[in-house]
């Protein structure tokens, strides 16, 4: 799940910073999203995991690791689903 977080921040998020430098709970804004990064990080999810992240969710926290951002897809996706992702 995390490896599918870091490759999606890598196409979309246009980081300060490699994507491949960050722990999984490094700041993402300090590594450089913005607000147009963090519109681009959402709809690339979405459509990746085939999900529709609902409103209540799309928080400044749900950006700030991939750490937080894959679990927030962890509860929107179902299991067998994740288990079939590498």
């Amino acid at each position: 799940m995390k490896q599918h977080v870091r490759r999606i921040l890598h196409e979309t998020a246009c980081l300060d910073v490699a994507v491949e430098t960050l722990g999984d709970d490094d700041d993402l804004y300090a590594a450089g999203l913005s607000s147009l990064g963090t519109v681009r990080v959402m709809m690339a999810v979405e459509e990746s995991f085939a999900i529709h992240i609902p409103g209540p969710l799309i928080t400044h926290a749900m950006f700030a690791s991939i750490a937080a951002l894959a679990g927030v897809i962890a509860q929107l996706v179902p299991e067998e689903s994740l288990a079939a992702r590498p």
